[in-house]
Protein backbone atom coordinates (compact mmCIF):
# COMPACT_ATOMS: atom_id res chain seq x y z
CA UNK A 1 0.00 0.00 0.00
CA UNK A 2 1.25 3.31 -1.26
CA UNK A 3 0.51 5.93 1.74
CA UNK A 4 0.06 9.82 1.18
CA UNK A 5 3.38 11.84 2.38
CA UNK A 6 2.10 12.64 5.81
CA UNK A 7 2.18 16.04 8.07
CA UNK A 8 3.83 14.12 10.85
CA UNK A 9 6.79 12.00 11.77
CA UNK A 10 8.44 10.11 14.13
CA UNK A 11 11.85 10.15 14.92
CA UNK A 12 13.05 6.77 16.81
CA UNK A 13 16.64 7.17 18.29
CA UNK A 14 18.37 3.26 18.69
CA UNK A 15 21.87 4.27 18.05
CA UNK A 16 22.80 4.36 21.88
CA UNK A 17 25.77 2.06 22.75
CA UNK A 18 23.78 0.67 26.36
CA UNK A 19 26.74 0.86 28.52
CA UNK A 20 24.83 0.63 32.05
CA UNK A 21 22.36 -2.34 30.27
CA UNK A 22 25.91 -4.29 29.65
CA UNK A 23 24.10 -6.94 27.81
CA UNK A 24 26.64 -7.42 25.44
CA UNK A 25 24.72 -5.38 22.21
CA UNK A 26 23.26 -1.46 21.53
CA UNK A 27 20.79 -1.21 23.78
CA UNK A 28 17.84 -0.94 21.14
CA UNK A 29 19.41 -4.45 19.35
CA UNK A 30 19.28 -6.16 23.20
CA UNK A 31 16.23 -9.17 23.22
CA UNK A 32 13.29 -8.20 25.05
CA UNK A 33 10.95 -11.58 24.68
CA UNK A 34 10.79 -12.76 21.94
CA UNK A 35 12.09 -9.10 19.47
CA UNK A 36 14.43 -6.65 20.27
CA UNK A 37 13.66 -3.58 22.29
CA UNK A 38 13.78 -1.25 19.14
CA UNK A 39 11.51 -4.32 17.75
CA UNK A 40 9.07 -3.05 20.89
CA UNK A 41 9.43 -0.07 20.55
CA UNK A 42 8.23 0.22 16.85
CA UNK A 43 5.24 -1.86 17.65
CA UNK A 44 3.96 0.97 19.63
CA UNK A 45 4.64 3.34 16.96
CA UNK A 46 3.33 1.53 14.19
CA UNK A 47 -0.01 1.67 16.43
CA UNK A 48 0.24 5.28 17.03
CA UNK A 49 -1.50 7.56 14.82
CA UNK A 50 -0.09 7.23 10.92
CA UNK A 51 3.31 9.24 10.89
CA UNK A 52 6.79 9.17 8.40
CA UNK A 53 8.85 7.00 11.02
CA UNK A 54 12.74 7.76 10.84
CA UNK A 55 14.78 4.88 13.26
CA UNK A 56 18.45 6.27 13.81
CA UNK A 57 20.57 3.26 14.52
CA UNK A 58 24.32 2.38 15.29
CA UNK A 59 26.09 2.50 11.46
CA UNK A 60 26.73 -1.44 11.84
CA UNK A 61 23.03 -1.91 12.65
CA UNK A 62 21.20 -0.21 9.73
CA UNK A 63 20.30 -3.46 8.27
CA UNK A 64 19.10 -4.43 11.72
CA UNK A 65 17.05 -1.75 12.53
CA UNK A 66 15.67 -2.05 8.71
CA UNK A 67 14.08 -5.31 9.03
CA UNK A 68 12.61 -4.51 12.89
CA UNK A 69 10.98 -1.54 11.01
CA UNK A 70 9.76 -3.00 8.18
CA UNK A 71 8.22 -5.61 10.34
CA UNK A 72 6.91 -3.35 12.59
CA UNK A 73 5.20 -1.29 10.13
CA UNK A 74 3.53 -4.27 7.88
CA UNK A 75 1.29 -2.09 5.36
CA UNK A 76 3.20 0.76 6.75
CA UNK A 77 6.64 0.24 5.03
CA UNK A 78 6.52 2.63 2.50
CA UNK A 79 6.96 5.30 5.79
CA UNK A 80 9.88 3.63 7.27
CA UNK A 81 13.23 5.53 6.61
CA UNK A 82 16.54 4.17 8.87
CA UNK A 83 19.76 6.33 8.72
CA UNK A 84 22.93 6.01 11.35
CA UNK A 85 22.96 8.29 13.86
CA UNK A 86 26.17 9.97 15.45
CA UNK A 87 28.27 10.10 18.12
CA UNK A 88 26.02 11.86 20.78
CA UNK A 89 21.99 11.88 21.12
CA UNK A 90 21.48 15.14 19.66
CA UNK A 91 23.84 13.77 16.51
CA UNK A 92 21.64 11.45 15.95
CA UNK A 93 18.62 13.15 16.78
CA UNK A 94 20.26 15.56 13.70
CA UNK A 95 20.59 12.87 11.17
CA UNK A 96 16.81 11.91 12.05
CA UNK A 97 15.82 15.66 11.05
CA UNK A 98 17.77 15.66 8.01
CA UNK A 99 16.13 12.81 6.90
CA UNK A 100 12.21 13.92 7.73
CA UNK A 101 10.33 14.33 3.98
CA UNK A 102 9.32 17.46 2.50
CA UNK A 103 5.58 17.64 3.95
CA UNK A 104 6.69 17.31 7.32
CA UNK A 105 5.38 19.69 9.67
CA UNK A 106 5.01 18.13 13.22
CA UNK A 107 7.79 15.78 14.90
CA UNK A 108 7.87 13.98 17.77
CA UNK A 109 11.37 12.14 19.12
CA UNK A 110 11.05 8.82 20.48
CA UNK A 111 13.95 7.12 22.86
CA UNK A 112 13.77 3.26 21.89
CA UNK A 113 14.55 2.69 24.73
CA UNK A 114 11.03 3.41 26.61
CA UNK A 115 10.22 0.18 24.14
CA UNK A 116 6.17 -0.12 26.09
CA UNK A 117 4.90 3.35 25.67
CA UNK A 118 1.27 3.16 24.75
CA UNK A 119 0.44 4.00 21.36
CA UNK A 120 -2.23 6.46 22.91
CA UNK A 121 1.20 8.73 24.32
CA UNK A 122 2.02 9.28 20.57
CA UNK A 123 -1.38 10.07 19.79
CA UNK A 124 -1.69 12.78 23.03
CA UNK A 125 2.09 14.19 22.30
CA UNK A 126 0.95 14.91 18.32
CA UNK A 127 -2.96 16.31 19.54
CA UNK A 128 -1.43 18.75 22.03
CA UNK A 129 1.32 20.37 19.40
CA UNK A 130 -1.54 20.47 17.25
CA UNK A 131 -3.69 22.67 19.18
CA UNK A 132 -0.65 24.78 21.16
CA UNK A 133 2.35 24.89 18.95
CA UNK A 134 4.77 24.02 21.76
CA UNK A 135 7.06 21.92 22.09
CA UNK A 136 4.52 19.23 24.33
CA UNK A 137 6.52 16.53 27.08
CA UNK A 138 4.60 13.38 28.34
CA UNK A 139 5.34 13.76 32.00
CA UNK A 140 4.84 11.49 35.39
CA UNK A 141 4.46 13.25 38.50
CA UNK A 142 7.26 12.72 40.95
CA UNK A 143 6.02 10.14 43.76
CA UNK A 144 8.92 9.73 46.28
CA UNK A 145 10.00 12.51 48.70
CA UNK A 146 12.79 14.49 47.02
CA UNK A 147 16.10 15.64 49.27
CA UNK A 148 19.05 18.08 48.66
CA UNK A 149 22.32 16.35 49.78
CA UNK A 150 25.84 17.51 50.60
CA UNK A 151 27.66 14.48 50.76
CA UNK A 152 26.18 12.16 53.76
CA UNK A 153 23.83 15.01 54.75
CA UNK A 154 20.81 16.49 53.67
CA UNK A 155 20.46 19.96 53.67
CA UNK A 156 16.92 20.26 52.66
CA UNK A 157 13.57 18.96 50.89
CA UNK A 158 12.16 20.05 47.42
CA UNK A 159 8.91 20.70 46.96
CA UNK A 160 7.61 17.80 44.76
CA UNK A 161 4.25 19.22 43.45
CA UNK A 162 6.87 21.60 41.46
CA UNK A 163 8.48 18.48 39.69
CA UNK A 164 7.67 16.24 37.08
CA UNK A 165 9.63 13.02 35.24
CA UNK A 166 10.02 13.32 31.61
CA UNK A 167 9.69 10.94 29.40
CA UNK A 168 9.03 10.15 25.20
CA UNK A 169 8.39 11.05 22.80
CA UNK A 170 8.80 14.84 22.97
CA UNK A 171 6.74 16.49 20.02
CA UNK A 172 7.26 20.00 18.59
CA UNK A 173 6.89 21.59 15.59
CA UNK A 174 9.49 20.79 12.83
CA UNK A 175 10.14 24.67 12.21
CA UNK A 176 10.90 25.16 16.06
CA UNK A 177 13.02 22.31 16.38
CA UNK A 178 15.13 22.10 13.59
CA UNK A 179 15.76 26.10 14.32
CA UNK A 180 16.60 25.01 17.90
CA UNK A 181 19.24 22.84 16.98
CA UNK A 182 20.95 24.84 14.48
CA UNK A 183 21.67 27.34 17.87
CA UNK A 184 22.44 24.69 20.42
CA UNK A 185 25.90 25.16 21.67
CA UNK A 186 25.96 22.52 24.40
CA UNK A 187 24.37 18.71 24.73
CA UNK A 188 21.48 18.43 26.53
CA UNK A 189 19.82 15.00 28.08
CA UNK A 190 15.99 15.75 25.96
CA UNK A 191 14.98 17.35 23.04
CA UNK A 192 12.82 19.97 25.33
CA UNK A 193 16.08 21.62 27.02
CA UNK A 194 16.93 22.30 23.24
CA UNK A 195 14.01 24.30 21.95
CA UNK A 196 13.88 25.69 25.75
CA UNK A 197 17.29 27.08 25.52
CA UNK A 198 16.29 28.49 21.84
CA UNK A 199 13.35 30.21 23.83
CA UNK A 200 10.49 28.74 23.09
CA UNK A 201 7.68 27.36 25.04
CA UNK A 202 7.49 24.01 26.44
CA UNK A 203 4.13 22.12 27.64
CA UNK A 204 3.22 18.84 29.16
CA UNK A 205 0.68 16.13 28.64
CA UNK A 206 0.30 13.13 31.04
CA UNK A 207 3.27 10.20 30.53
CA UNK A 208 2.55 7.02 31.11
CA UNK A 209 4.01 3.89 33.66
CA UNK A 210 4.61 1.83 31.15
CA UNK A 211 7.17 4.11 29.39
CA UNK A 212 10.22 3.78 31.68
CA UNK A 213 13.09 3.76 30.13
CA UNK A 214 14.76 0.80 29.71
CA UNK A 215 18.93 1.45 31.32
CA UNK A 216 19.61 -1.24 33.73
CA UNK A 217 19.42 -4.99 33.89
CA UNK A 218 16.46 -4.66 36.82
CA UNK A 219 14.95 -2.27 33.58
CA UNK A 220 15.15 -4.97 31.30
CA UNK A 221 13.82 -7.53 33.95
CA UNK A 222 10.70 -5.57 34.91
CA UNK A 223 9.94 -5.19 31.20
CA UNK A 224 10.34 -9.07 30.78
CA UNK A 225 7.71 -9.60 33.37
CA UNK A 226 5.16 -7.00 32.12
CA UNK A 227 5.50 -8.53 28.60
CA UNK A 228 5.07 -12.09 30.02
CA UNK A 229 1.89 -10.84 31.85
CA UNK A 230 0.16 -9.46 28.73
CA UNK A 231 -2.13 -11.69 27.32
CA UNK A 232 -1.23 -13.32 23.85
CA UNK A 233 -3.68 -13.83 21.16
CA UNK A 234 -4.85 -17.74 21.36
CA UNK A 235 -3.98 -18.35 17.73
CA UNK A 236 0.03 -18.51 18.17
CA UNK A 237 -1.09 -21.49 20.58
CA UNK A 238 -1.17 -23.83 17.09
CA UNK A 239 1.70 -24.48 14.18
CA UNK A 240 2.22 -22.81 11.10
CA UNK A 241 2.64 -24.21 7.68
CA UNK A 242 4.39 -22.02 5.04
CA UNK A 243 5.61 -22.91 1.36
CA UNK A 244 8.36 -21.56 -0.40
CA UNK A 245 9.73 -21.91 -4.05
CA UNK A 246 13.28 -20.96 -5.74
CA UNK A 247 14.83 -20.68 -9.06
CA UNK A 248 18.29 -20.04 -10.05
CA UNK A 249 19.93 -20.47 -14.02
CA UNK A 250 23.24 -22.05 -14.13
CA UNK A 251 25.91 -19.57 -15.35
CA UNK A 252 26.99 -18.46 -12.27
CA UNK A 253 30.62 -17.80 -11.21
CA UNK A 254 32.82 -19.71 -8.69
CA UNK A 255 31.83 -22.92 -7.67
CA UNK A 256 28.51 -24.29 -6.98
CA UNK A 257 26.44 -24.36 -3.64
CA UNK A 258 23.58 -26.66 -3.23
CA UNK A 259 22.06 -28.06 -0.20
CA UNK A 260 24.37 -25.78 2.43
CA UNK A 261 27.01 -27.54 0.76
CA UNK A 262 30.10 -26.69 -1.68
CA UNK A 263 29.99 -29.10 -5.37
CA UNK A 264 33.47 -29.34 -6.75
CA UNK A 265 33.32 -29.19 -10.07
CA UNK A 266 29.89 -28.45 -11.16
CA UNK A 267 28.55 -25.33 -12.81
CA UNK A 268 27.60 -22.57 -10.65
CA UNK A 269 24.36 -20.76 -10.33
CA UNK A 270 23.39 -17.15 -10.70
CA UNK A 271 22.19 -15.28 -8.17
CA UNK A 272 22.95 -12.36 -5.88
CA UNK A 273 24.12 -14.50 -3.04
CA UNK A 274 25.06 -18.42 -4.35
CA UNK A 275 21.90 -19.31 -5.91
CA UNK A 276 21.41 -21.92 -3.62
CA UNK A 277 17.80 -22.53 -4.18
CA UNK A 278 17.48 -25.21 -1.78
CA UNK A 279 18.42 -22.98 0.70
CA UNK A 280 16.42 -20.07 -0.58
CA UNK A 281 12.98 -22.07 -0.50
CA UNK A 282 13.59 -22.81 3.13
CA UNK A 283 13.97 -19.32 3.88
CA UNK A 284 10.94 -18.14 2.16
CA UNK A 285 9.03 -21.17 3.67
CA UNK A 286 9.85 -20.35 7.17
CA UNK A 287 9.27 -16.40 6.55
CA UNK A 288 5.75 -17.14 5.02
CA UNK A 289 5.00 -19.65 7.92
CA UNK A 290 5.61 -16.93 10.67
CA UNK A 291 4.18 -13.80 8.39
CA UNK A 292 7.07 -12.44 8.10
CA UNK A 293 7.15 -11.42 4.53
CA UNK A 294 9.51 -12.93 1.62
CA UNK A 295 13.19 -13.58 0.98
CA UNK A 296 13.75 -10.33 -0.85
CA UNK A 297 11.80 -8.08 1.89
CA UNK A 298 14.95 -9.58 4.03
CA UNK A 299 18.19 -10.88 1.69
CA UNK A 300 17.67 -9.19 -1.23
CA UNK A 301 19.82 -6.35 -3.37
CA UNK A 302 18.91 -3.88 -1.07
CA UNK A 303 20.90 -5.83 1.51
CA UNK A 304 24.45 -5.68 -0.21
CA UNK A 305 25.87 -7.88 2.80
CA UNK A 306 24.15 -11.18 1.97
CA UNK A 307 25.88 -10.96 -1.56
CA UNK A 308 27.58 -14.07 -1.92
CA UNK A 309 26.60 -15.43 1.54
CA UNK A 310 26.01 -18.83 1.69
CA UNK A 311 23.00 -21.21 2.95
CA UNK A 312 24.24 -21.28 6.78
CA UNK A 313 24.17 -17.35 7.03
CA UNK A 314 20.66 -17.34 5.44
CA UNK A 315 19.37 -19.86 7.54
CA UNK A 316 20.62 -18.63 10.42
CA UNK A 317 19.42 -15.61 9.92
CA UNK A 318 15.98 -16.64 9.18
CA UNK A 319 15.70 -18.81 12.19
CA UNK A 320 16.54 -15.53 14.17
CA UNK A 321 13.82 -13.51 12.84
CA UNK A 322 11.25 -16.25 13.54
CA UNK A 323 12.66 -16.86 16.98
CA UNK A 324 12.06 -13.21 17.70
CA UNK A 325 8.48 -13.29 16.51
CA UNK A 326 7.70 -16.21 18.71
CA UNK A 327 8.53 -19.13 16.41
CA UNK A 328 10.62 -21.93 16.31
CA UNK A 329 11.60 -24.72 13.63
CA UNK A 330 9.32 -28.00 14.14
CA UNK A 331 10.51 -29.62 10.20
CA UNK A 332 11.37 -28.93 6.94
CA UNK A 333 10.91 -31.22 3.49
CA UNK A 334 12.63 -29.45 0.56
CA UNK A 335 12.41 -31.13 -2.79
CA UNK A 336 14.98 -30.17 -6.02
CA UNK A 337 13.77 -30.28 -9.22
CA UNK A 338 17.18 -30.54 -11.32
CA UNK A 339 18.78 -33.19 -13.54
CA UNK A 340 22.42 -32.08 -12.10
CA UNK A 341 24.00 -32.40 -9.86
CA UNK A 342 22.74 -36.14 -8.87
CA UNK A 343 21.83 -35.53 -5.21
CA UNK A 344 21.86 -38.61 -3.95
CA UNK A 345 25.31 -39.74 -2.66
CA UNK A 346 25.55 -36.56 -0.65
CA UNK A 347 22.00 -36.23 0.33
CA UNK A 348 22.55 -37.17 4.27
CA UNK A 349 25.27 -34.55 4.14
CA UNK A 350 23.51 -31.75 2.57
CA UNK A 351 20.30 -32.14 5.27
CA UNK A 352 22.53 -32.55 7.91
CA UNK A 353 24.50 -28.85 7.10
CA UNK A 354 20.84 -27.69 6.65
CA UNK A 355 19.68 -29.00 9.82
CA UNK A 356 22.77 -27.08 11.64
CA UNK A 357 22.14 -23.88 10.14
CA UNK A 358 18.24 -24.06 11.76
CA UNK A 359 19.64 -24.70 14.97
CA UNK A 360 19.22 -28.81 14.40
CA UNK A 361 15.62 -28.99 13.67
CA UNK A 362 15.25 -32.14 11.31
CA UNK A 363 15.33 -31.19 7.12
CA UNK A 364 14.70 -33.90 4.37
CA UNK A 365 15.49 -32.90 1.09
CA UNK A 366 14.47 -35.23 -2.03
CA UNK A 367 15.16 -34.53 -6.00
CA UNK A 368 13.63 -35.70 -8.91
CA UNK A 369 15.08 -35.10 -13.11
CA UNK A 370 11.65 -34.04 -14.11
CA UNK A 371 11.56 -36.63 -16.62
CA UNK A 372 13.87 -34.37 -18.88
CA UNK A 373 11.13 -31.83 -18.81
CA UNK A 374 11.23 -28.13 -18.42
CA UNK A 375 13.90 -25.96 -17.86
CA UNK A 376 15.47 -28.09 -14.76
CA UNK A 377 14.92 -31.22 -17.27
CA UNK A 378 16.52 -29.23 -20.01
CA UNK A 379 19.87 -28.51 -17.40
CA UNK A 380 18.97 -24.52 -17.93
CA UNK A 381 18.97 -24.04 -14.03
CA UNK A 382 16.93 -25.60 -10.84
CA UNK A 383 14.05 -25.23 -9.06
CA UNK A 384 13.13 -26.24 -5.17
CA UNK A 385 9.90 -26.38 -3.43
CA UNK A 386 10.36 -26.62 0.69
CA UNK A 387 7.55 -26.98 2.86
CA UNK A 388 8.30 -25.91 6.64
CA UNK A 389 6.22 -26.17 9.88
CA UNK A 390 7.22 -23.60 12.75
CA UNK A 391 5.45 -24.25 15.96
CA UNK A 392 5.17 -21.36 19.44
CA UNK A 393 8.85 -20.91 20.39
CA UNK A 394 7.16 -21.80 24.42
CA UNK A 395 6.16 -25.32 23.40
Amino acid sequence: MIHPAPRRAIIVVAAGSGTRLAAGAPKAFVGLGAHTILRHALDGVFHAPEAQVVVVAPADRVGEAETDARLAAGDRSDLVTVVAGGATRQQSVAAGLAALWGDVEVVLVHDAARALTPPEVFARVFAAVDETGWGIVPVLPVIDTIKRVDGPHITGGVDRAELAAAQTPQGFRRDILTQAYALADRDHTDDAAVVAQAGHQVGVVDGDAASFKITTPEDLARAEHLLRSAPGPAATDLPRIGLGTDVHAFGGDGELWLGGIAWPGEQALAGHSDGDAVAHAIVDALLGAAGLGDIGTHFGTSHPEYAGAHADVFLARTRALIGEAGWRVGNVSVQLQANRPRIGARRAEAETALSAALGGAPVTLSATTTDGLGFPGRGEGVQAIAVALIVPARF
